[in-house]
């Protein structure tokens, strides 16, 4: 079953680019659907949506991609392929916590944290940082209190002892049985959540689409243009229903129908077709 819940990742004109690339790397990739505006792939047979925004904004760390391999083999042959370009974050080598682990920068600024596992896995990593620190406890309850069928299934602190003692280090979740991680970064860091890496919903019907829009912008959270929201601990969201592509590559509708979502910010199916 194709996931309903997927990241988006914001790119300056290399959405395809960056696509084409990633499915090189990755078994069970495949390109879905593209245009000018979007690229819709998967990898590991996990949708992913590429969308050339324009300069405005710049993926960071705070929203990565950790991917677990069964050999570390498959792990080296990984990270050469994506450090083709790109910047090292932590080195792939032994660590305490796993006998292979790294975090990469690609080219195009996408982050991918690496590990050796017991088997091959990939889930969007949520990072906890800066005025964010300490509150990824209160996201998995958040999170997981909305979606249906959902779950926290592992949570490690550091230790005590550590200057970081309590703080959440690694947690596993599951939004609608879509798998994720979430992290706290103790240490110092210059970013946090933002739009560049943004979690796309595909709503069933305007009810669906009406719910997430108003619990995510509530209690600190914040609505935007065309189906683009963020909740109360700055994660971007985009709320969308999920015949958007059909209404929208209709080749005579299509384009009132794009110039009527560029005046919404919560996304209204109705008047989206009747535009």
């Amino acid at each position: 079953m194709t996931n309903e819940i997927y990241p988006c990742l914001w790119f300056d004109g290399k959405a395809h680019e960056a696509a084409t690339f990633y499915c090189s790397i990755f078994n069970h990739s495949r390109i879905l659907t593209e245009n000018p505006m979007v690229a819709l792939f998967e990898l590991n047979g996990k949708k992913i949506m590429g969308l050339n925004g324009g300069p405005v904004f710049k993926m960071n760390p705070s929203i990565s991609m950790f991917i677990h391999c069964t050999t570390q083999e498959e792990c080296k042959r990984i990270w050469d392929q994506l450090s083709e370009g790109g910047n090292v974050l932590m080195p792939l080598n032994p660590y305490p916590w796993s006998e292979l682990y790294g975090w990469i920068q690609d080219k195009y600024g996408f982050t991918w944290q690496i590990m050796k596992g017991t088997e091959d896995r990939m889930m969007p990593a949520m990072l906890f940082t800066a005025d964010q620190l300490g509150r990824a406890q209160e996201g998995l309850d958040f999170y997981t209190s909305l979606f249906k069928h959902s779950s926290i299934d592992s949570k490690n602190y550091y230790p005590e002892g550590s200057p970081f003692a309590g703080k959440l280090s690694y947690a596993e979740f599951k939004l609608d049985g879509y798998p994720m991680v979430a992290m706290e970064g103790p240490n110092e860091h210059n970013y946090t959540f933002n739009e560049g890496v943004s979690l796309v919903v595909n709503c069933q019907n305007q009810d669906e689409i009406d719910f997430f829009w108003n619990q995510l912008t509530s209690d600190g959270g914040s609505e935007s243009m065309c189906g683009w929201c963020k909740d109360k601990f700055g994660v971007s969201w985009q709320i969308i229903p999920n015949n958007i592509a059909e209404i929208m590559n209709d080749k005579d509708h299509g384009p009132i129908a794009m110039q009527a979502m560029l005046k919404m910010k919560k996304l209204d199916v109705a008047a989206l077709l009747n535009a």
